[in-house]
């Protein structure tokens, strides 16, 4: 009798105790939760690191080298004009000039190619100090409007070029206002060389971004003219001077493609270039650059990606001999525990 009460209340306390357990939030044993599965625990063993510093600077190394071999390969003409053509009894006010529509813009400019060029070579126009990154600039402009004809008449985040004499503008906007509106004509030999401007715009741009049913209306009939006007009957889709215009530029110094010119120019050839110089880059001593460009695998004139290769293999290549100098020179046993702190002493006691 008395040995069966204990049993009954162990029994009793076992599952009682057992009770909090099934209503504990502890989670569940696992060795993923307490951190026991199986891991990687390299040793940096100084063959390891000198291998690796090794392979890096094998692969960079001539990655490197095709880089800025190709970079050179690329033949480059840029003729900066923004004071060129402006006559010199009126380059002490540029602006004046610029902002006088009676004023004669035609500049006639000399290109001498200095290596064959072969085709397609790329024309550009360059602007210094134009700040298209600049936030309100950014942001007028209304991309909903752009793409859907069904929204034309959506201005928000268009000021201050939203309207113009009480009707929407399409397209609005800061960035659309300011088209560049500088034009090139070239000829070689007294022969017209064509520009070729269809394909220049990114395809994502013309097919998701600008709309075909998208026409422009009331654009640049402001009090003041900011840029090129827009053809109101041909779609924003087809006119691709503007999709490349409206694609900012991060930095203030940029490049736009302007258009392909689709034949080989020949060493040491003449190119007579008319241009119209409307552009006003003089309110903010801004510059202008005509660019005549070809390419090659990596791009165009660009040294910097040769060089950046180059200096991490070599970095990385000098790291890994003076690692083996320190190795060979002054080697010590991997793991040894006199060099431990709690193992020196600097007293000597």
């Amino acid at each position: 009798m008395s040995s069966s009460v204990p049993s009954t209340s162990g029994g009793t306390g076992s599952a009682d105790s057992e009770a909090p357990r099934r209503n504990s939030k502890r989670p569940k044993y696992s060795r993923f939760t307490q951190q026991e599965l199986p891991a990687c625990k390299p040793i940096l063993t100084p063959q390891w690191v000198i291998s690796a510093f090794l392979l890096i600077s094998i692969i960079f190394v001539p990655i490197g080298v095709a880089s800025l071999l190709a970079s050179r390969d690329v033949v480059e003409i840029v003729d900066r004009y923004e004071t060129a053509c402006i006559p010199e009894n009126l380059r002490g006010d540029k602006l004046s000039f610029i902002q006088d529509p009676s004023s004669n813009k035609i500049c006639n400019r000399t290109l001498i190619v200095p290596k064959r060029m072969k085709h397609p070579i790329y024309v550009y126009y360059q602007l210094d100090n134009f700040y298209q990154n600049h936030r309100r600039y950014v942001k007028s402009r209304n991309d909903e409007q752009l793409r859907s004809n069904s929204s034309a008449n959506s201005t928000d985040g268009c000021d201050p070029e939203d309207n113009a004499n009480g009707s929407p503008i399409v397209p609005c906007g800061l960035i659309a206002w300011s088209l560049f509106n500088d034009t090139y004509n070239f000829s070689l030999n007294n022969q017209a060389v064509t520009v070729n401007t269809s394909g220049i715009a990114w395809k994502s741009d013309r097919d998701k971004k600008f709309g075909d049913d998208v026409y422009p209306r009331n654009f640049q009939n402001g009090t003041v003219i900011g840029g090129k006007r827009l053809d109101p009957d041909t779609p924003l889709s087809h006119q691709e001077d503007l999709i490349v215009w409206m694609r900012t530029a991060a930095l203030p110094t940029f490049r736009k493609l302007y258009g392909k010119i689709e034949v080989d120019l020949e060493e040491s050839a003449v190119i007579q270039v008319t241009l119209e110089n409307n552009y006003n880059t003089y309110s903010f001593n801004g510059k202008k650059k005509l660019v005549l460009s070809t390419s090659s695998w990596i791009g165009g004139k660009n040294d910097f990606l040769g060089i950046a290769y180059l200096t991490v293999g070599g970095l990385c290549l000098f790291l890994a001999l003076a690692f083996i100098v320190v190795y060979l020179v002054k080697p010590r046993r991997l793991g040894d525990p006199s060099y431990l702190s709690w193992n020196r002493n600097p007293s000597g006691h």
